[in-house]
């Protein structure tokens, strides 16, 4: 009883500073400025993010699609859950028989067959107006420290497929396609997290696990908005 209490309690605290020190342009922030109500598509939505997505906007219209219905020890709370083999990951997303006011892609490109048809498949079934989250390992993490629990070099997780995916290639893949940069970091390094990570950062090393703030401190995320014009 005592292990599960301080385990809820520790994730209360978490929860409050990321609050406080969470990064502007993370996905939490990104969720309040998007439409609330309207149709949201997550493109990779295993680890419990129908659940997080919901709680956070519950009356929003959650489309989830992935290869399968994996690490979800959460109520799925998504209206619709898609399964798709990965051969034809990016068909099943542009023949989606509906429009979407939102599309998240959160650490997906990387794992996708055929990257550029599957970003070009999520703008597609984007409305005119509609917004995009992008976030995936920065192209540096190839010559980051190795191995930690939760991934830090792009070679920790398995899954990942070929190199990370390029920078520039896809900021321009989605300007050609009428989409408008809101916000991009090739390394997003947000100040109040990767001042967490720089203090935990022996700890991280030390256990071989990544820490609230390791990917901040090391800038191990790529994260993008952008809008349909």
């Amino acid at each position: 009883m005592t292990n599960n209490t301080d385990s809820v309690a520790v994730n209360i605290i978490k929860k409050i500073i990321l609050e406080i020190a969470g990064p502007k342009y993370g996905k939490s922030k990104f969720l309040k400025k998007i439409n609330r109500r309207g149709n949201l598509l997550d493109v990779g939505c295993g680890n419990n993010s129908p659940y997080k997505i919901k709680t956070k906007c519950p009356k929003i219209h959650y489309t989830g699609i992935d290869i399968g219905d994996y690490n979800q020890n959460k109520p799925n709370l998504a209206d619709s859950y898609i399964t798709a083999k990965p051969e034809n990951f990016a068909e099943t997303i542009e023949n989606l028989p509906e429009l979407f006011d939102t599309v998240i892609s959160s650490h997906n490109l990387e794992h996708c067959n055929n990257r550029e048809k599957a970003l070009n498949a999520m703008i597609k079934v984007l409305k005119s107006g509609g917004y995009l989250y992008l976030s995936f390992p920065t192209e540096a993490s190839v010559n980051f420290p190795g191995y930690r629990n939760g991934c830090l070099n792009y070679y920790d997780d398995p899954t990942h497929k070929y190199l990370p995916p390029d920078f520039f290639e896809t900021i321009n893949t989605l300007k050609e396609n009428n989409m408008e940069i809101i916000f991009s970091s090739r390394s997003y390094k947000p100040v109040p997290l990767c001042m967490i990570g720089f203090f935990l950062e022996w700890k991280s090393k030390k256990d071989k696990e990544t820490k609230l703030g390791t990917w901040a401190y090391w800038g191990f995320e790529t994260i993008i908005w952008a809008k349909k014009k």
